[in-house]
């Protein structure tokens, strides 16, 4: 186990390390989104920077200690093939070495948070703001990128660093898909054979609703009714934990798209939530 101490003297010892220095923070179980998000990191660092992988599965993020408990863990392949794509450092931390057992500082957003995965996953963004910045405090790095898959997430980090002044720049990368549209994940592998072959309905629900905006429609109630109804037509239990058409900005309700919008939907399949979004109007 890394110890304290050892915590503690990484941001000196990674200060030697070529800039520019590119973080990518994971739990893990990587697939080919996470890839996506290094070959953009190694982009951004250049032949000479540094790309920086995390390996951390965040415990304080985590609402049900169940989902904890079964979230895949691959270290071993996960370490393989950050060495085939050309990661130059990976972190992989031990949950007793970021968190003293008198912890008592967590980090939280006030507005972005507060609805979708916020609304209904309490703690949750406390956790990720709070692994981040001390993943960004330890790393030093010049940039970090994160997927769109977790919209929210995103959006929440890009206010943490602004409001708190940490001299990182955040990049977005689109979400990367199965040839079905079924965004990847790693909770994907936790799906029946029966639940993976209906889940693309949520990106064609997606799309629906994206389609008669196109067109013209800019009710939010009429668009989240036509992505409803395609989610809802599922015959293998597809249960909506929420669905919801924001502002993109501020994520905030809006009641007609007169301006760039999201829809971000959670969808359970048995006890597996898969999340996905989509852009209405560009950005």
């Amino acid at each position: 186990m890394i110890t304290i101490q050892q915590l503690n003297a990484l941001p000196a010892a990674l200060k030697n390390l070529p800039s520019p220095r590119v973080l990518v923070p994971t739990m893990g179980a990587l697939h080919e989104g996470h890839l996506t998000l290094v070959k953009r990191a190694r982009e951004i660092a250049g032949p000479d920077g540094t790309v920086i992988l995390t390996l951390f599965v965040n415990p304080t993020q985590f609402n049900k200690p169940e989902d904890l408990k079964n979230y895949p863990r691959t270290e071993e392949r996960d370490l393989a093939l950050s060495k085939i794509h050309g990661v130059d450092l990976v972190f992989a931390p031990e949950a007793g070495s970021m968190y003293r057992e008198d912890s008592s500082v967590t980090v939280t957003e006030n507005a972005l948070a507060t609805r979708l995965c916020g609304a209904t996953r309490p703690g949750h963004f406390d956790g990720v703001c709070t692994v981040v910045l001390k993943l960004l405090n330890l790393t030093q790095p010049d940039a970090a990128v994160f997927g769109k898959k977790d919209y929210q997430q995103l959006a929440v980090i890009r206010r943490m660093v602004r409001d708190l002044n940490v001299p990182v720049q955040i990049e977005g990368v689109e979400t990367v898909r199965e040839p079905s549209g079924l965004a990847m994940s790693s909770r994907n592998t936790r799906l029946t054979a029966a639940h993976l072959s209906d889940a693309p309905r949520i990106r064609r629900a997606l799309l629906a609703a994206q389609s008669a905006c196109k067109t013209g429609e800019t009710s939010v109630k009429t668009l989240s009714t036509i992505a409803k109804k395609e989610i809802e037509n599922s015959e293998s239990g597809a249960e909506i934990d929420y669905l919801e058409l924001l502002d993109a900005k501020s994520l905030s309700p809006i009641e007609s798209v007169t301006a760039p919008a999201v829809l971000a939907t959670a969808v359970f399949y048995g006890d597996v939530r898969l999340i996905d979004n989509i852009e209405l109007l560009t950005i």
